[in-house]
Order: structure tokens, then C-alpha cells, then sequence
């Protein structure tokens, strides 16, 4: 699909370039495509979390945690602060990030969900790559 935009002098259509700067927006959405780092958010907007008190929570390994929990730091999304021999982690910007949420589930709610439809990222496209 290609989006046009009327020239000033209202005649011919130009196309709009507008890709170059929603770079930034996709790795953020990207940060936030897997549902361990969801969960993981969810549980951190709760308060600090150590990485073992996640692994209890979500029942999985500490190495797990600890991958997506240095994406989701390298995109600034969280923190940690050192707390004797552990480290501390929390959200950066909680109230931002439980805006975007909040705006993705009302979305979904307006969607019905059929983004779990779609070919390339639904619940199919999943379990094809796992098989």
C-alpha cells in the first residue's frame, strides 16, 4: 500500500517517505513482541523485582529471565540497582509503558483479538515456527 500526499498547489500526488523515521517505534514494539517480556513488564510494574523472584513467578529458567531482561534494559525500558550480591530491577517509565499497554489492550478489545488470526505473527505463525 502505498500512502500519497496532495502537493501544496493541490495537483499531483507525492509519495510520502515517511519509513526513515519509524525506526526507533518498530525496535520498541519489537521490545515488547515477546510474552516473556511482557510478563515480565507486568510483574515489574508491580515494583523492583530480583531476577529470582521473576524466575518464581513465571516458572522459568534464570538464563530466560536474564536474556530478556537485558533487552528490555538495552532498549531503557528497565533498570537494575545492585542490592548486596543481587541486582534490582524496575521500570524506567512506568507510567508510560502502562499508557502503551493500556492502549494495546483496548485495541485488541476493538479488534476482537484478530491480530491472533494474522498469518505472519498469530497464534499460527507461532506454532509453525515451533514445529
Amino acid at each position: 500500500m502505498s500512502m500519497k500526499e496532495p502537493k501544496r498547489d493541490g495537483s499531483a500526488e507525492v509519495p510520502l517517505l515517511e519509513t526513515s523515521g519509524l525506526s526507533p517505534a518498530a525496535s520498541l514494539f519489537h521490545s515488547l513482541s515477546d510474552p516473556t517480556r511482557l510478563a515480565i513488564l507486568r510483574h515489574l510494574s508491580l515494583g523492583e523485582h530480583r531476577v529470582v523472584d521473576l524466575t518464581k513467578h513465571l516458572g522459568l529458567a534464570q538464563s530466560t529471565v536474564s536474556k530478556h531482561l537485558a533487552c528490555l534494559r538495552d532498549c531503557s525500558l528497565v533498570e537494575s540497582r545492585p542490592q548486596g550480591r543481587a541486582s534490582m530491577f524496575s521500570l524506567t517509565t512506568r507510567d508510560e509503558l502502562l499508557e502503551l499497554l493500556a492502549a494495546a489492550e483496548r485495541l485488541l478489545a476493538l479488534t476482537g483479538d484478530a491480530v491472533e488470526l494474522c498469518p505472519t505473527y498469530g497464534a499460527a505463525a507461532r506454532a509453525g515456527a515451533e514445529s
